[in-house]
């Protein structure tokens, strides 16, 4: 383990780095440094579960293959913990869209395949940290839509009374599909729109939009809530009147 000093200039965000590569490792440590981040580096996930507990990170920068407990395993440890969650960028030597999928699945924010450039992660790591830590808009409206509930404020989404359990990301989705009722986005503009990215593999939203309607549909092979728009995106149609106590209203 390598903690660095906190570069001058201020507080830096402190991002656990957990890779076993020491070459890789040295070469992100150096970019993240750079960008201002206080970097300590684990080499297994059992030690990067205690450092996050012991110090909560800011981020996690997390690869997949490591000894013993892999990343996917670590990944869906930290997303049980209380708390806010704690935003993850993967990094694996695999490239094949399953183990993307696996990723962004258990809970992964951003992924990167190695061999990657470190400034594309200081990128994605920045992109990252600023959805993680924007401030909430001013008082915002409760949506319901039937008997849907999303509180931006409180960040709290319920279906029939019952709190959903969602990522961060998941979240904001689907306070972005109520807030825009009956519109079709295609999943780049989901991209720019939810994740603020302006690149990226859009099977990130693909598979979040799976995951939300696993969630909130009734029945998620054929969902009501959020339709595919068969080569144009995807969009949220409220349930019609009388339907799961009506329409969608602030």
């Amino acid at each position: 383990m390598n903690a660095l000093p906190e570069p001058a200039g201020g507080p830096a965000r402190r991002i656990l780095l957990v890779e076993d590569d020491p070459t890789v490792a040295e070469v992100v440590t150096g970019y993240l440094t750079r960008a201002g981040h206080r970097v300590e580096r684990v080499t297994d996930g059992l030690t990067a579960l205690e450092r996050a507990a012991a110090v909560r990170p800011r981020l996690v920068v997390l690869d997949l293959m490591l000894p013993g407990l892999d990343g996917l395993e670590v990944c869906r440890r930290l997303r049980m913990g209380g708390g806010p969650p704690l935003p993850v960028v993967m990094l694996t030597a695999r490239g094949e869209e399953e183990h993307r999928i696996l990723g962004l699945e258990v809970g992964a924010d951003d992924y990167l395949t190695k061999p990657f450039s470190p400034r594309e992660l200081v990128l994605r790591v920045a992109s990252v940290l600023r959805r993680a830590e924007a401030p909430p808009p001013t008082a915002p409206a409760v949506l319901r839509a039937g008997d849907l509930v999303v509180d931006p404020a409180a960040r709290r989404a319920e279906r029939g009374g019952r709190e959903l359990a969602l990522t961060g990301r998941e979240f904001d989705l689907l306070a972005f599909l109520l807030r825009h009722p009956f519109r079709v986005f295609s999943r780049e503009e989901l991209l720019r729109h939810v994740w603020g990215w302006e690149f990226g593999d859009t099977s990130t939203v693909t598979v979040h939009v799976r995951r939300l309607r696993e969630k909130v549909e009734d029945d998620p092979a054929t969902p009501t809530l959020i339709s595919t728009v068969w080569s144009a995106g995807y969009r949220f149609d409220p349930p019609r009147d009388g339907a799961r106590d009506g329409g969608l209203r602030p």
